[in-house]
């Protein structure tokens, strides 16, 4: 089980939209060839596109290793996994239909591998309105997976150096934040997010501030119930669950101070009340993960970047704190699946008495 848990983990890689900076970022990720010392890459993509962003990085030196499967990837190799073999025209910096059709062909052929020669996916941005056809017709990776993976269940979560944050509701019109945030929906979120940041992040009693969601969290009812109906039942019930949450707290207060900084893990109640401060201090290294599947997926925390494609202008940061993440949060699940698959077992001729240390290890 050991060797299980030091082996390198298998990255599958989605190369998103082509058109945009997936490729330099990827290849400007694995250009450090320490990266390889922690993983062992497999783009799902095109040998062709490669070559061609690989052209328009300066100093790109890096060698590829193509594969017809991902049991063929080699330790050490940036490996490509051809999803087309035939010409694709590349249109850097503009979205069109033949590069949306190729992201989603590319989160495809990875979600089948997972778990048979990958062992978690991080994915390069999409333009999520290039994407949508009759086979894809979700708002973003989020949904799209957590319907292959644990509908329901979901969690969007951004990771960085200064806050983890998270999200009640996502990718939806800011008109119906409202009348979807239920007490219930609260608790659920609540619930994955302690369990996320206990076994994918490893804090054993991670502290929780739940935002408001209305200007200084209503005011008692001032400016608003959601806060007195909903959110603070909601937090009550939490803490009788086990849960260490506290709030709710008037966001712009909370971030304006450094109150963020005394809490693991912040549970925002709309996709920018969270993501706007997390970006402002992360997004250089901010990783988005999503929490409550049965499987590990990353993404850098920004867009396609359109504006910068092909100009050899893109930070390679965020996704390579995605690759960084993404094998981490894989070997802490197998190291908690360790420890907690075969529990001590104490007798009654064990209780009252201390339980040596090396009688615990011959146990497992």
């Amino acid at each position: 089980m050991e060797e299980e848990v030091k082996k390198k983990v298998r990255v599958g890689i989605s190369h998103g939209d082509y058109n945009g900076i997936g490729y330099e970022i990827i290849l400007k990720t694995f250009q450090d060839e320490r990266m390889f010392d922690f993983c062992t890459p497999i783009i799902y993509g095109s040998s062709k596109i490669t070559a061609y962003y690989k052209n328009t990085i300066s100093n790109m030196n890096i060698s590829f290793n193509n594969i017809k499967t991902a049991s063929q990837a080699i330790d050490g190799k940036l490996n490509i996994l051809n999803i087309v073999n035939e010409e694709v025209k590349i249109d850097a910096g503009i979205s069109t239909p033949e590069a949306g059709l190729l992201a989603y062909e590319s989160l495809e052929a990875i979600t089948q591998d997972l778990g048979h020669g990958v062992d978690v996916m991080v994915t390069a941005p999409i333009n999520k309105d290039n994407i949508q056809s009759d086979d894809f017709k979700f708002p973003g990776h989020t949904e799209y997976l957590a319907e292959k993976f644990g509908k329901d269940q979901e969690l969007m979560i951004l990771s960085g150096e200064t806050m983890t944050v998270a999200v009640v509701t996502g990718h939806i019109p800011i008109k119906d934040v409202s009348s979807s945030i239920t007490k219930e929906l609260i608790l659920s979120k609540l619930d994955t997010f302690r369990n996320s940041l206990k076994v994918d992040f490893g804090i054993l009693k991670p502290r929780i501030a739940v935002l408001g969601l209305n200007p200084h969290a209503g005011d008692n009812g001032l400016l608003g119930s959601e806060e007195i109906d909903i959110i603070i039942p909601a937090i009550e019930e939490a803490k009788d669950k086990g849960v260490l949450a506290f709030g709710p707290f008037p966001s712009d207060g909370f971030f304006g101070s450094n109150d963020y900084t005394k809490f693991d893990g912040i549970l925002a109640m709309y996709h920018d009340q969270g993501l706007l401060p997390f970006k402002s201090l992360n997004f250089e290294d901010g990783v988005n993960f999503t929490a409550g599947l049965s499987i590990v997926r990353t993404s850098p925390d920004h867009g396609t970047g359109y504006n910068i494609a092909s100009k050899d202008l893109a930070s390679p940061n965020s996704f390579r704190s995605a690759v960084l993440m993404a094998v981490d949060v894989h070997k802490k699940r197998n190291e908690h699946s360790i420890i907690t698959k075969n529990p001590l077992k104490i007798g009654k001729a064990d209780r009252g008495r201390d339980v040596n240390v090396d009688e615990i290890e011959k146990s497992k």
